[in-house]
């Protein structure tokens, strides 16, 4: 079994690719992560923050 690396795919992005790269990691659907992530916005905490970090952090998959 091959470990996917943490990188942004440069198809399939909604808006920056974060959810979807986590989910290719992972092996889960984007659209659970996505509505996930949402979800997680209506609750208190750092998740927006969280969000941005790893947008600058995830580099983008080769061209």
């Amino acid at each position: 079994m091959s470990t996917q690396s943490l990188s942004r795919p440069r198809q399939g992005r909604m808006i920056a690719g974060v959810c979807a790269g986590v989910a290719r990691r992972f092996g889960w659907d984007p659209t659970l992560v996505r509505i996930l992530t949402v979800a997680s916005l209506l609750l208190p905490g750092p998740q927006l923050i969280a969000y941005l970090i790893f947008w600058l952090m995830m580099p983008n998959d080769p061209a």
